[in-house]
């Protein structure tokens, strides 16, 4: 069960290093994780939470460690409910540096420019319609917030040891999940502790398998899939869905992360049409936020990115041959609810809890002709968790909209490591942590990782409640 419990403030009272989970404990967003010793304070991740209301009003509870005695926020990787809260520490006081990578820090900024405006968009929506409780409806933080917050960014490569704080220091090493991501190695006064962040997969087609991780004392462990496998990787799903959506004059919806996701989803299309799979109709990118991240990728290519597997080039060349309609503006985008011809449009966010394909979702899902495809996994309590449970109508500002369209799930698109890799990965260390705490996932997941882990390594796994904390000797 998800613990959605005001945490206590955090009190410092301890001699030797302590980490406590402020979030993603219990649940798969939020992700915060403190560790302090008497001369530092550092929080690892500082994430959005995301899904049901309950969860959401704790992004604006006051952090419970007052932001301005952190030394440093160290941040795993560009997604939302990783970064997502950083504005927010700032505005309440913060002013340490941000430690991540420089792929990272690209995306950050591409990520929190567009968190703002959407936020302050969907307040200003809220105020116009009347449709929120609150009055005025007020953006969680706003964009001279997201400015001060990237000032405070310095960026670190890979394998490159740096002071987060006195007596405390970092490695990153990569974690192939998004461009820039990593696995998080700290050493706070002789303690040592690694933090999976987000975990990629072996068979990512850009990025290259993450490395074995560090030998530490602590681990922390991401669960998003800890309970499940991945199925074989195929194209069959979306290429079927593609051919009775056209074949029944449909568009095809395809709510897709910007970071990454949009990427993948695009390279599989080429290769449907390029085989002749699936029938060539226009593709829209309607996300200048994954507009602006293909260019992060594309610029890493061009500068040789020791992340990127030696065919990535190729496979970004080739995507380029799709000529995808990118879609910029605000009245483009509207154009798209009603596109007169069957079509793809792929569009952020990638479960549907935001975003431009809110309103694509608005105008089509009531008509069966059209499709859904998602791509990624979806958090419990949001609009694309709901369609994939078989909703028959879901909320959108403020009003129910009918699910009449195809809902179709394509699980051959996640990059985050199931529970054999999660479970291979932390083998590898070439010592074992002592304890192993199972974070960033839903109870089952959490739990059921945790389970394998003890059985299958022999390792202590714990799962961890909000709030909880523990030594770190």
């Amino acid at each position: 069960m998800d613990d959605t419990r005001a945490a206590r403030p955090v009190p410092r009272t301890h001699r030797r290093p302590v980490l406590t989970f402020l979030g993603a404990a219990g649940t798969v967003t939020g992700s915060r994780f403190l560790v302090e010793s008497d001369a530092c304070r550092l929080l690892v991740d500082a994430g959005l939470y995301q899904g049901p209301s309950a969860l959401r009003r704790l992004n604006w509870e006051p952090s419970e460690v007052p932001a301005s005695e952190l030394a440093a926020v160290v941040v795993s990787h560009a997604h939302l409910d990783h970064c997502g809260y950083l504005p927010r520490l700032v505005k309440e006081g913060f002013s340490g540096r941000v430690l991540c990578t420089p792929e990272t820090a690209e995306l950050v900024e591409i990520v929190l420019r567009d968190s703002a405006h959407l936020q302050e968009e969907d307040a200003r929506f809220a105020n116009a319609s009347g449709f929120s409780r609150h009055r005025p409806a007020l953006p969680l933080y706003d964009v001279d917030d997201v400015e001060r917050t990237l000032r405070l960014i310095a960026p670190v490569g890979f394998g490159e040891e740096v002071e987060a704080g006195p007596g405390a220091r970092v490695v990153l090493r990569p974690a192939g999940h998004i461009l820039g991501s990593s696995t998080v190695h700290l050493d706070v006064d002789g303690a040592t502790v690694v933090l999976s962040g987000d975990l990629g997969r072996p068979t990512h087609p850009l990025l290259n398998p993450p490395p074995p991780p560090t030998a530490a004392s602590t681990a922390v462990i991401e669960s998003t899939y800890g309970d499940r496998l991945h199925p074989a990787p195929t194209a069959d799903v979306l290429a079927a869905a593609v051919r009775r959506t056209v074949g029944r004059g449909g568009s095809v919806l395809i709510p897709a992360f910007a970071v990454d996701r949009t990427e993948l989803v695009l390279l599989q299309i080429h290769q449907l049409m390029e085989s002749g799979a699936v029938p060539r109709v226009p593709v829209f990118v309607d996300s200048p936020m994954a507009l602006a991240t293909l260019r992060v990728y594309r610029a890493a290519i061009h500068a040789g990115s020791a992340e990127l597997r030696p065919a990535a080039a190729k496979l970004l060349t080739a995507v380029d041959s799709l000529r995808v309609r990118e879609v910029r503006d605000a009245e483009g985008s509207m154009r798209l609810n009603r596109p007169g011809t069957s079509c793809i449009i792929i569009s952020a966010s990638g479960m549907a809890t935001g975003g431009r394909v809110i309103h694509h979702l608005k105008h089509q899902l009531p008509q069966r002709r059209n499709c859904v495809v998602l791509t990624g996994y979806q958090a419990v309590g949001t609009r694309g968790r709901q369609l994939l449970d078989g909703a028959p109508q879901v909320k959108i500002h403020g009003r129910y909209v009918p699910v009449r369209a195809e809902i179709v799930d394509d699980a051959t698109f996640s990059v985050h490591a199931d529970a054999d890799e999660l479970v291979a990965w932390l083998g590898s260390a070439s010592e074992p942590p002592q304890v192993a705490y199972v974070v960033h996932g839903e109870a089952d997941a959490s739990h059921a990782l945790a389970q394998r882990i003890h059985r299958d390594l022999g390792i202590t796994a714990v799962v961890p409640r909000r709030g909880e904390r523990v030594r770190l000797d």
